[in-house]
């Protein structure tokens, strides 16, 4: 096997994903994540069609079922708390929803024994030639790995070191929005609530046996200039975007100040011509990120992991020819959900109608982008 060591920068939920098939495939993964432990916070994500048959091959699609929020309808409620309209679970959920914490929580347990994860730190500089990579790490640290793979998200450091800038080209969808955990002062049982105004949206739903809710503020935006390591700005951002309106929207703006795990961010997509320069390449969001608006993102990092590994295996660690197979094999798939994430966000601050919600809960069709039929690899594992 060439290639045999592989650094994966980022430990979200493409990132140990790939180190389990790369590890299966008798590859040497290791995972470098910035936080200090697996992640917690965030909504709730969804995982579909071809991505269920992923968990399941990895071994741990009933241990993610344990994990699903159970999530009942959602009610749609206007400023003055009416409650004019409700949208079954589907809508939401797909075909299996689960806190992103726990699906990470999953993937981190089912590979930590082994793989080796460096918590606390994270790569800033790569030097590349034809024997392999010579990464630099912020602690201080220096090796030299075969491969190098980004799964580090939308704003991802790997992409930003390893390509052209100009060959990078961030879609913004003129969304931005806030994500945090408060008390469930709402007593919501299993259930969720969407308020809807012009330009803005509040979405809250339960967890944790109802003992907690999600919440998620968003507001319609062109591009805005902010520190995205200072959240108290962020957070004064969304107060003046929400400041005077109705329904509980105070209230969670008082409990945003006070959450544990504020979150704010835009909501954008990846373009790249090529996902690969040289011995570095990208997976999920780092390399073609659909945006939450497409409601795939989780779906497709776990499609594209086992591809990228999977390919890798096929062509017994030769980067040059598994790199291109895997572009070829998701490029179509991948343009697919991105143009659902921009058809979306074109929608998304509309006043729902009864059309709209019926679309929401239908199911899949069988040339959906989740129906993307996948590659046998089971051959070419060696443990």
């Amino acid at each position: 096997m060439k290639n045999n060591s592989v650094l994966i920068s980022g430990a979200g939920v493409a990132g140990p994903a790939l180190a389990h098939w790369l590890w299966r495939y008798g590859f040497t993964p290791t995972v470098v994540e910035l936080a200090a432990a697996p992640r917690a916070g965030g909504a709730a994500i969804d995982v579909r069609g071809s991505a269920i048959g992923v968990l399941e091959s990895m071994g741990i699609l009933d241990e993610v079922r344990r994990h699903r929020t159970r999530m009942g309808e959602g009610v749609l409620v206007d400023a003055t708390g009416h409650e004019f309209a409700k949208l079954p679970a589907a809508a939401f959920g797909g075909e299996l929803e689960i806190l992103k914490e726990d699906l990470t929580r999953v993937l981190y347990t089912a590979t930590e024994r082994d793989v080796e994860y460096l918590f606390g730190d994270s790569i800033i500089a790569l030097d590349q030639d034809a024997d392999g990579v010579r990464v630099t790490f912020a602690q201080g640290g220096r090796r030299t790995f075969d491969l190098v793979v980004g799964a580090d998200g939308m704003h991802s450091a790997t992409r930003r070191l390893a390509f052209d800038p100009a060959a990078v080209r961030l879609h913004h969808l003129g969304i931005y929005g806030a994500l945090f955990t408060t008390p469930n002062f709402l007593g919501l049982e299993h259930s969720s609530r969407l308020y809807n105004a012009p330009g803005k949206m509040g979405y809250v739903f339960t967890a944790r046996g109802d003992t907690e809710t999600r919440v998620g503020l968003s507001f319609a935006s062109g591009p805005l200039e902010y520190d995205r390591h200072d959240e108290a700005a962020q957070a004064r951002i969304v107060e003046e975007r929400f400041a005077g309106d109705g329904w509980e929207i105070p209230r969670l703006l008082e409990a945003m100040r006070r959450a544990p795990d504020f979150y704010f961010d835009s909501s954008g997509q990846v373009h790249l011509d090529r996902w690969s320069a040289g011995r570095v390449t990208l997976v999920g969001d780092a390399g073609y990120c659909a945006a939450p608006t497409s409601g795939r993102g989780t779906s497709q990092a776990l499609i594209g992991a086992y591809v990228l590994a999977g390919e890798l295996a096929e062509a017994g660690g030769d980067h040059e020819k598994a790199f291109a197979a895997y572009e070829a094999g998701l490029r179509d798939h991948v343009e697919a959900n991105q143009k659902l994430g921009r058809d979306a966000a074109v929608t998304l601050f509309e006043p729902l109608t009864q059309e709209m919600i019926d679309a929401m809960a239908g199911a899949p069709t069988e040339d959906a982008p989740e129906s993307l039929p996948l590659k046998d690899y089971a051959a070419l594992a060696t443990r």
